[in-house]
Parts: structure tokens; C-alpha cells; sequence
């Protein structure tokens, strides 16, 4: 990164830790005039849209910094969420592939793999999906009660109850969500006492 690129960039940084989104925006764009290839610009505005819902706009610089780092698995997640929240399910599912293909222990991909599986009613592969994220990531409650709603919709009432008294170890108001919303009423005593 050249020196104006770089003043540039810490600048727009600067201006995103003090809340002023708009500055940062305009010294983001500043930066990518003076490096058009430097992928920590390209994703940093891309991660700026993204957090202010403009993910249609983020969408092109996350496509450029895959172009630019094909290889990074981060930034192929990032591609993947925001098609995802874009409703490009099938695309979505694509980079979060890629982006599990290099760096497997990325939990978030398969968490957003998994949601993708979910929306089109292919449980089954949802299911694998949100084993791998809730094998990495094990005190997620979003990770474990995703898979318990695989589960369900599987229709392995086994399972749902395995993940349940998983799910209460840690995470009892989450759990009791997990039993309305599988419809185990079976398992509501372990949630009975709880005071929210």
C-alpha cells in the first residue's frame, strides 16, 4: 500500500472508531483512487457498506476483493453473507463452500452454509452444515439451536432431544426456544423454573 493509500485508509478508520460513517465512506473512497488494488480498502468499504444494510453496494467491492485474494477465506464468507442477506441463496451457498474449502475450521461458513440449506428446505445438508459449526464452535447456542431446528424438520425427534440437553447446559433460555419451537413439549420440565 502506497503512502497516500495508506493515509487514506487510517484515516477512514479513524473516522469509523469516532462513528462518523459517512467521512469514513468518503476517505474509503478517497484511498481506492490512489489503490484501486489494495484489498484492505476494497473490503474495509465493503464491510462499512455492509454494517450500514447496504449490502447491494457491498456486494461489488467483496466480488473485487475475492478477484483480488482468491485465496481468502474471510473475505469469501463475507461474499457469502452478503449474498445471503441479498436473498441470492444458491450463490451465497457457493462462497461459503469456497470459503470452508481452504480454511475448514471457518465456523461461520458453515453456520451461513447451514442458514442458506435451511431457507431452500434442504435439511439434510443443513444438518452437516451445523454439525461442523457446532463441532467448532461448541458453546454457540445460534450453532446448536439451528441444528436442533434440522433436526426437526428432519424429523428425528432423537436428535432434537440430544441437542436440547446439549443446548440447556449452557443456554437455557435459547433451549426453552428450541422446545416451543420443535414442538417437544415433552421437554418443557427442563425449562419450567425459568425466570426471564
Amino acid at each position: 500500500m502506497d503512502f497516500d493509500t495508506l493515509r487514506y485508509y487510517l484515516r477512514a478508520r479513524m473516522f469509523e472508531w469516532l462513528r462518523r460513517h459517512d467521512q469514513a465512506e468518503r476517505e474509503y473512497r478517497v484511498a481506492l483512487q490512489h489503490g484501486p488494488r489494495s484489498v484492505k480498502v476494497v473490503s474495509a468499504l465493503g464491510y462499512l457498506l455492509a454494517r450500514r444494510d447496504r449490502y447491494e453496494e457491498a456486494l461489488g467491492y467483496f466480488e473485487e476483493a475475492v478477484r483480488l485474494a482468491p485465496k481468502n477465506a474471510h473475505l469469501l464468507f463475507d461474499l457469502g453473507f452478503v449474498r445471503e442477506k441479498l436473498r441470492r441463496i444458491e450463490p451465497a451457498i457457493e462462497a461459503f463452500q469456497a470459503a470452508v474449502r481452504l480454511n475448514p475450521k471457518l465456523d461461520r461458513a458453515w453456520y451461513g452454509m447451514g442458514m442458506c440449506y435451511a431457507t431452500l428446505g434442504r435439511h439434510e445438508e443443513a444438518v452437516s452444515a451445523f454439525q461442523q459449526a457446532a463441532e467448532l464452535q461448541p458453546m454457540n447456542p445460534h450453532a446448536w439451536y439451528a441444528l436442533g431446528m434440522a433436526y426437526h424438520h428432519t424429523r428425528n425427534p432423537d436428535k432434537v432431544k440430544e441437542v436440547v440437553h446439549h443446548l440447556f447446559r449452557f443456554d437455557p433460555i435459547m433451549t426453552r426456544q428450541l422446545i416451543r419451537d420443535a414442538q417437544r413439549a415433552d421437554l418443557a420440565h427442563l425449562v419450567k423454573d425459568l425466570k426471564v
